[in-house]
């Protein structure tokens, strides 16, 4: 009988054996039934065995799906889902002080209430500087990648090589020769000044008093380039992959080159921009590096100030509420922009 079920006994399986890793990482229980989560997860692992050894062919055909979710599962159980009901609850409760190491679970939205009144400037610098920097990613990456896929011949693999590279380079270190490089004296404000066009970034609002350094326009820039490649290769994946016979028919059929590349190329490179979209937004959303290297403390963003919360602060609670906030509104506008996108389109 339960071998012709086995489909659902995998399927009950690995929704208790999550739900026990969950138990596990967040320690909903001590002692005793702590002990008792365990012998239940082992108690579920091995009935699953026993079943796969002798239920026959057909319970290990029904219970291999489940045995190939099993791994990521779990491990986004215990990784994922441990650490953000960890959080949720941490956002919802208080402490004494900010010495104490003891939380007391009260339901406090007052701390959700704080992290929009107090950080709600943060909160939107966070959302329009990544936005500006995933468009700019686009704009320079999408032409990048294009030459590369379809120009770059025997070239292609060192083309990419210096796309990759800077990847063997620590992202934080990365950050700090740009603030060196848009010092007031550094290489790049003094080509500006030799060239005269200190005047145009100045109404440009891209320096503000012939400073790039500490500005949102540098913040913006560190940002683009630290997340270009992530924008530049799944778009140069997307048109590597393009058939070139379909360009040659379209010009066959007396298209443009303009032309060809609207109707044929950029529909069937979407899918990699949408792909480098998501990669891109989702981090700068959350970095704090940029912001605090090459910025000011009027360009701070959200994780600037989890950070600071968290560490400095000792404010567990509010950087928990700000987390929770900042996680759930980039999953809103992920599945906005997936809907409005019609992903439903993208083969």
């Amino acid at each position: 009988m339960l071998a012709r079920r086995a489909d659902i006994v995998g399927l009950g399986a690995l929704a208790v054996s999550a739900s026990c890793l969950v138990a596990l990482g967040t320690g909903w229980f001590q002692g005793t039934l702590n002990a008792l989560v365990v012998l239940l997860l082992l108690i579920v692992v091995v009935g699953v065995l026993v079943l796969a050894a002798f239920g026959g062919p057909e319970a290990r055909r029904l219970l291999a799906p489940y045995g190939l979710m099993k791994p990521g599962l779990l491990w986004m159980a215990l990784f994922f889902l441990a650490p953000v009901w960890s959080l949720v609850r941490i956002s919802l409760s208080t402490k004494e002080s900010r010495f104490s190491v003891r939380y007391e679970f009260n339901w406090a939205w007052e701390n959700y209430s704080r992290a929009f009144s107090d950080f709600g400037g943060q909160f939107q610098r966070a959302f329009l500087y990544s936005f500006i920097a995933t468009i700019l990613t686009i704009v320079i990456g999408y032409p990048i990648a294009y030459v590369i896929a379809f120009r770059g011949g025997r070239f292609k693999n060192f083309l990419l090589g210096l796309v990759v590279i800077p990847f063997f380079t620590s992202y934080l270190i990365r950050t700090i020769a740009w603030s060196t490089i848009l010092a007031d004296q550094g290489p790049l404000v003094s080509v500006l000044n030799k060239l005269g066009l200190v005047n145009v970034f100045e109404w440009l609002h891209i320096m503000d008093n012939g400073k790039l350094l500490n500005t949102p326009a540098a913040v913006i820039g560190g940002l683009t380039y630290n997340f270009l490649p992530f924008m530049l290769l799944p778009i140069y994946v997307s048109l590597e992959k393009i058939d070139q016979n379909l360009v040659n028919a379209a010009k066959d059929l007396y298209s443009t080159p303009t032309v060809a590349f609207r109707k044929v190329v950029l529909p069937l490179s979407i899918p990699g921009v949408f792909a480098g979209t998501l990669l891109t937004f989702i981090p700068a959303a959350g970095d704090f590096v940029n912001a605090q290297f090459l910025g000011n403390p009027n360009t701070t963003m959200i994780g600037n100030s989890i950070q600071d919360q968290f560490l400095r602060q000792n404010n567990y609670p509010v950087a928990s509420a700000m987390s929770t906030v900042l996680m759930v509104s980039i999953t809103a506008l992920v599945l906005l922009y997936t809907k409005f996108f019609g992903t439903e389109k993208l083969v």
